[in-house]
């Protein structure tokens, strides 16, 4: 047995697979009708692909409800009641500064005989603006001047208020208003009341020194505030200022707030829409032509159409669930063609295969027909008889072949002690090997070497690595079997002192039905041994390669030593 070096071992290249790069359309097939298909689509198709609508059902709900909740908790009305009574509020204490800075100190006051104060001259020489209406009592609650907004008539009116709305402001505030009375959330108006009287009804608590706002609603359902608040000489109420805001005010700046916000509502609805096709389109579009191309994949296998390859369309570049979905059917798709033609291919070499002794047998019989003496009758039986053994063998071999891919998948991987299986592997092979005067040696670390895997199929694969060099070894020959860890792999090498391999067989040797063996051992092999031992060792993600033992690295025209199989398995 030869010492030579095992360490030195080749790197093995492992080839890596482009998903759909062998994917070639022709210029009048897939693609063209693929493309056609989404011609016919065009915007319809969009508009009733049910992923689409839902897109737009749900973007305009969540609007909708936005929209909804913002009226119903109506909080801009909340906000100018609160702004236009603190306005009222401020303005009616400017006016009761106004008559407070006339009041002669020391001097008895009296604004009904305008002793003191004139106040309808004062109230008259105030600027006044809006539609407000501004009344001025004495402390017996005398009305003793007043402005009414009405008669005022300036440039700063809101108007009526029946006429500030819109046909959509108008309509939605009477559904508020019926939906309100439905519910019973609001009061429904009561009887109409002048603005005098509701500001004489805050009378008492005014003349008693207190400033007093109160909102009210009218009859026609219209809000409006009044406002009250003393005139004060020396600490004493000698009057009181009171100020009712024209009926609908807030009502019509609601209306106005919400039609803004109806514009703006109706403007967001075609920005969502717009928006939701366009988002449709990149999902929904790109969905339809994946499944136009598996549908054409489909058809054309169902028809007694010459068969093209289907082309799922390249969106690898997307860097989404989209994407990853293309690049997934692309791999997936470029797998099935290579399984059908690694079928094809298989079934093709199973018949040449076949042929092959089926010639044999029918040779030897039609001979037999003929043979005149026994011992030619002898020499084609045994023909026949080799023939029917070979095709038996065959036969199995091919079928366990065929078998080991759904094998595998369905086989459970679990934990093992690896060199616990190959010490038992050459304590049962050792002994053929003896028989035929070959020495099997075993080099093996101290240690379990713990691997997942399925141990069965591994030691389908050392069996028949043993059993083949066993088989080019003659008398005198050895096989040495050794284990070495190497980072997260574990290498199993099978070397043998034989004749080594030829150089033009080291890229064949894994293939089916290749057998590169002396002409006395001719039939004894299917060639399926090595190329379902790569196959579960792939199956495991492990690699499997063939190389020749020689003297040295530098000479590689020399004589090889022996041949070495080498086994490189995840640990």
């Amino acid at each position: 047995m030869s010492n030579v070096d095992i360490h030195s071992l080749k790197s093995v290249r492992e080839a890596s697979i482009a998903l759909g790069e062998d994917f070639v359309a022709p210029k009048e097939g897939v693609d063209t009708e693929l493309r056609a298909r989404r011609d016919r689509r065009g915007l319809s198709a969009l508009t009733s692909s049910p992923l689409v609508r839902k897109i737009i059902t749900f973007n305009l709900l969540g609007l909708m409800i936005l929209v909804a909740g913002l009226l119903y908790l109506n909080t801009s009305r909340d906000s100018l009641a609160f702004q236009r009574a603190a306005s009222l509020l401020t303005e009616v204490e400017l006016i009761a500064d106004v008559f407070e800075a006339q009041v002669p100190a020391g001097t008895p006051v009296n604004l009904a005989t305008a002793d003191g104060v004139n106040a309808p001259k004062t109230l008259a020489e105030l600027d006044l603006r809006g539609q407000s209406d501004v009344f001025v009592f004495d402390p017996s609650a005398v009305l003793v001047a007043q402005s009414l907004g009405a008669e005022r008539g300036n440039s700063a009116a809101l108007g009526n208020p029946a006429d500030g709305g819109t046909f959509i402001t108008d309509m939605l505030a009477g559904a508020w208003r019926g939906i309100a009375r439905v519910i019973g959330g609001a009061p429904a108006g009561a009887d109409t009341v002048s603005s005098q009287d509701l500001v004489r009804q805050l009378l008492g608590q005014t003349l008693a020194g207190q400033t007093v706002v109160v909102p009210a609603i009218d009859a026609s359902g219209q809000t409006f505030f009044t406002v009250a608040t003393p005139i004060l000489q020396n600490g004493a109420v000698i009057g009181a200022i009171g100020m009712a805001s024209a009926a609908g005010e807030i009502d019509q700046l609601v209306k106005s707030e919400r039609e803004n916000l109806l514009q703006m509502f109706l403007i967001a609805i075609f920005v969502s829409v717009g928006l939701s096709f366009v988002l449709a389109s990149a999902i929904a579009n790109p969905l339809s032509d994946l499944a136009a191309a598996a549908e054409i994949g489909r058809d054309k296998s169902s028809s007694k159409r010459a068969p093209s390859r289907v082309r799922i369309p390249d969106l690898t570049a997307r860097p989404d669930e989209i994407g990853r979905l293309s690049g997934a059917l692309r791999g997936m798709v470029g797998a099935l063609y290579d399984r059908i033609e690694a079928n094809e291919q298989f079934a093709a070499d199973v018949a040449h295969e076949i042929k092959n002794p089926l010639a044999s047998l029918r040779s030897a019989v039609g001979t037999m027909r003929v043979a005149k003496r026994d011992d030619q009758r002898e020499r084609l039986l045994e023909v026949i008889e080799h023939d029917v053994q070979r095709l038996d063998r065959l036969v199995s071999d091919i079928s366990n072949a065929s078998r080991l891919d759904s094998e595998l998948v369905k086989e459970t991987e679990e934990p093992f002690d690896l060199l616990n299986m190959l010490s038992n592997l050459s304590d049962y092979l050792g002994q053929s090997a003896s028989d035929k005067g070959v020495e099997l040696v075993s080099d093996l670390p101290p240690g379990p070497i713990m691997i997942d895997g399925l141990e069965g199929r591994l030691a389908q694969v050392f069996v028949n690595l043993i059993t083949n060099a066993v088989s080019f070894c003659e008398e005198g020959d050895a096989i040495r079997v050794w284990v070495r860890r190497r980072d997260n792999r574990v290498l199993i090498v099978v070397e043998d002192t034989g004749p080594g391999i030829p150089d033009q067989a080291l890229s064949k040797v894994f293939k089916r039905f290749y057998s590169e063996r002396p002409e006395q051992q001719f039939g004894n092999n299917s060639g399926l041994g090595l190329a379902i031992s790569k196959q579960i060792v792939e199956a495991h993600g492990g690699v499997i390669w063939a190389e020749n033992i020689r003297p040295t690295d530098a000479d590689v025209t020399s004589d090889p030593l022996g041949a070495r199989f080498v086994v490189g398995l995840p640990i």
